[in-house]
């Protein structure tokens, strides 16, 4: 009786880790197909900034498009402000990537998901896409 149970537990605990890690895989690729088809929208719009604009146009990343307006975007938000004259509103990258690293700092009642505080994007991605946005 105790080896069924113990191997009852161990079959239960191999079948997780298998879902857990084919469900992980499967979020990586459909993940990385989103940022290719990303790059693909970039490329028309942003060539000399693939890197920055598609985890920003990516819905499986940074999605700014979700509540931005960004020129070339499909699909643009508008429940946040126009990412437009950004060197203007933001003089200082610094300024601008710590609010993209974790908004909530600043305004703690945010929509806008802190980027690197939760790991949506990667430290190199969240740099890209504050050049690309300071960019705009």
């Amino acid at each position: 009786m105790i080896k069924n149970k113990h191997f009852s537990i161990l079959a239960l605990f191999v079948a997780a880790s298998v879902v857990i890690f084919a469900t992980s895989s499967y979020a990586d690729k459909k993940g990385e197909k989103a940022l290719k088809d990303a790059a693909k929208s970039c490329k028309q719009v942003y060539p000399m900034d693939i890197e920055g604009c598609a985890p920003a146009f990516s819905r499986s990343h940074g999605n700014c498009l979700g509540c931005h307006n960004i020129q070339g975007g499909t699909q643009t938000g508008n429940i946040a402000p126009p990412l437009i004259a950004m060197k203007a509103r933001f003089p200082s990258r610094a300024t601008l990537r710590a609010k993209i690293w974790d908004i909530t700092v600043d305004n703690p009642n945010s929509l806008m998901p802190p980027m690197g505080k939760h790991k949506i994007l990667t430290e190199k991605q969240i740099d890209s896409v504050t050049d690309f946005i300071h960019s705009l």
